[in-house]
């Protein structure tokens, strides 16, 4: 019997988790396999529908890493991407989706093993649901 991979997308901002994510691979640390980050200038600049695209495309999760509210350089960035992941989260039960499956975490430039323990929390969390009830 296989184990259940989840496919992971996490939407970056080119700031402090970009920043994080370059302090890891500098301690020598990595992200599981199933992660797939994509680099934004700002998280703020995120769609809602980016979030639901890579559910409909296939991803059983999706994350933003983004600034601190208090250090985005874009000002309100990371607030606009919070309220866009709190709005899927209000559709997705209606698509009989996880709300859970989308999440936001808060990054700070020089933590790289946060930027990990991130990644690594959401496939923990996405592998306890399970694959997407969107997955054929």
């Amino acid at each position: 019997m296989s184990t259940f991979e989840p496919q992971i997308i996490g939407y970056c901002c080119a700031n402090c988790a970009s920043s994080a994510a370059q302090i890891a691979e500098k301690m020598g640390l990595s992200l599981p396999e199933n992660v797939k980050v994509i680099q934004l200038p700002c998280t703020g600049r995120l769609d809602s529908l980016h979030l639901l695209k890579a559910l409909e495309a296939g991803a059983d999760g999706v994350y933003v890493a983004g600034c601190q509210p208090d250090s985005c350089q874009f000002k309100h960035g990371v607030e606009k991407a919070q309220k866009k992941v709190k709005y899927v989260q209000t559709l997705l039960p209606a698509l009989g989706v996880e709300p859970d499956r989308v999440a936001l975490f808060h990054m700070m430039a020089g933590k790289g093993q946060q930027f990990v323990d991130a990644a690594s929390a959401m496939v923990e969390k996405i592998r306890a649901l399970g694959p997407s009830p969107l997955k054929d």
